[in-house]
C-alpha cells in the first residue's frame, strides 16, 4: 500500500509529489494521458517560479521575460495605460516542458509517476483509500494508500467522487498562438471581457499567446475572435478549459486533500494558479502525516494562512474589472506609470516598495 496516490501531474501534484518522496513516503502519481498534454492554460508567471522548479530549469524553459502591463479599456486601438518595472514583473515559460520537468524531478525524487492513467473511481475507506484507473483498451488497474492527493484540475474526479465542496464558479478561458517571434516586455490586457479580461502576452522566438477568460455561456469564442480580428492575426493551436475561481470552505475529508485547480487555489484577479498551486503543494507536503489524518486540518489551515489574505484581495482587484468605464479609465490613468508590486501578492500594493515607488513619481504617467 501507498502511502500517497496523487492524481494529476501537473505542477501542484508533481511539486507535492516530489516534496512527499523526497521525506521519505512512498508516492504514486497517476496522470490521465502524457504529463503536460494537452495544454490547458498560460505560461505568464513570476519570478517565484524558479524557487519550485529543479536549478537547471530556467536556462530551458524561459521564453521572454516581462517588464509590465499595458492595461486597455477598449480594443487594441484603445489608450493604453502602462504598469511597469525596471526589472522583470514576470516570465513567460515553455509550459508544457515545465509539467515535464517538475513530473521529472518528482520521479528522480523516488515518485512513481504513471501515464496514461485515467481515474475512473476513489472509494473511501475507515482506513485508506481505494482508486480505479483506466488504464485503455477496456483495462483497469487498482491501487491502495493511506491517503489520496486530489491534484487533478478544475473539474477533479476526486472532489466529485468524494463530494467535496465546488469552487466558486468556473470561467470559460480560451487561448491560441501566432508563430510571429515578439520579443516585447509588455503584455497588453484588454478590460473588454466580462467580469474579467482578455490578453496579448509576447513570447519570444514562441510568437505571441492571445487568450481571453469569461463566465459560461458569454460566448467566449466569438469575442476571442473578435480579440484576435482587431489585432489583425490568425491563431493556431487553439486550447480551451475551466479556470476555478474561489477555493471553497473546505477542501479535504478524512483520508483526501486537495491541491491547486482542484480546490480552486488561485488567483481570482487572473485565474492563474501555477505558483498558488505549488506553495500549497508546499503546504501538504510540512504537514501531513499520511499515517495520521487528523494532520490533513494542518493542512486546511497552512495553506489558508499562506494564500487567503492574496486571495481575499485578489477579489476586490477582479471587482474593478466590472466597474463604469469612465471610472476605469481615470483609476488606469491616475495609477499608470512604474510600479512596486509582485504580480502573485496583491499585498504588496500596500507595500513600502510600491509606495515609495509611487509617491516618488516625478512626471504624470503618460
Amino acid at each position: 500500500m501507498y502511502d500517497f496516490v496523487v492524481v494529476g501531474a501537473g505542477p501542484p501534484g508533481s511539486r507535492f509529489a516530489r516534496r512527499a518522496a523526497a521525506a521519505g513516503s512512498d508516492v504514486l502519481v497517476l496522470e490521465k494521458g502524457r504529463v503536460g498534454e494537452p495544454l490547458a492554460c498560460s505560461g505568464h508567471v513570476s519570478d517565484d517560479i524558479w524557487e519550485f522548479v529543479p536549478d537547471d530549469a530556467r536556462e530551458r524553459l524561459l521564453q521572454n521575460s516581462v517588464y509590465g502591463a499595458r492595461f486597455h479599456v477598449g480594443g487594441p486601438e484603445s489608450r493604453a495605460s502602462p504598469f511597469y518595472k525596471r526589472e522583470p514583473v514576470s516570465n513567460v515559460i515553455d509550459r508544457v516542458g515545465m509539467d515535464r520537468r517538475l513530473a521529472v524531478a518528482a520521479r528522480d525524487a523516488g515518485a512513481d509517476v504513471r501515464e496514461g492513467h485515467t481515474v475512473v473511481s476513489v472509494e473511501e475507506r475507515a482506513d485508506r483509500v481505494a482508486v480505479e484507473a483506466s488504464v485503455g483498451d477496456g483495462d483497469t488497474e487498482r491501487f491502495e494508500a493511506r491517503m489520496i492527493a486530489g491534484c487533478d484540475g478544475p473539474t477533479s474526479r476526486v472532489r466529485r467522487s468524494l463530494d467535496l465542496p465546488e469552487p466558486d464558479e468556473l470561467l470559460h478561458g480560451v487561448l491560441a498562438f501566432d508563430d510571429e517571434p515578439d520579443d516585447g516586455d509588455l503584455v497588453d490586457v484588454h478590460l473588454t471581457a466580462p467580469t474579467f479580461f482578455a490578453w496579448r502576452i509576447p513570447r519570444g522566438d514562441a510568437g505571441v499567446e492571445y487568450g481571453l477568460a469569461a463566465p459560461p455561456g458569454e460566448d467566449v469564442s466569438a469575442r476571442f475572435d473578435a480579440l484576435t480580428d482587431a489585432y489583425g492575426v490568425t491563431t493556431d493551436r487553439f486550447c480551451s478549459g475551466a479556470i476555478p475561481i474561489g477555493p471553497p470552505d473546505r477542501v479535504t475529508t478524512d483520508r483526501a486533500f486537495l491541491i491547486g485547480d482542484a480546490a480552486a487555489q488561485t488567483k481570482p484577479f487572473t485565474g492563474g494558479g501555477i505558483l498558488y498551486g505549488m506553495t500549497a503543494a508546499d503546504a501538504a507536503a510540512e504537514t501531513i502525516d499520511p499515517a495520521d489524518p487528523d494532520t490533513l486540518a494542518d493542512y486546511e489551515s497552512a495553506w489558508r494562512d499562506e494564500l487567503g489574505t492574496e486571495i481575499r484581495l485578489g477579489h476586490a482587484i477582479r471587482s474593478c474589472y466590472s466597474l463604469p468605464e469612465p471610472i476605469q479609465r481615470a483609476g488606469l490613468w491616475a495609477l499608470s506609470g512604474e510600479i512596486g508590486v509582485h504580480m502573485d501578492r496583491p499585498s504588496s500594493v500596500f507595500s513600502p516598495t510600491h509606495l515609495r515607488t509611487l509617491f516618488s513619481r516625478s512626471d504624470p504617467p503618460e
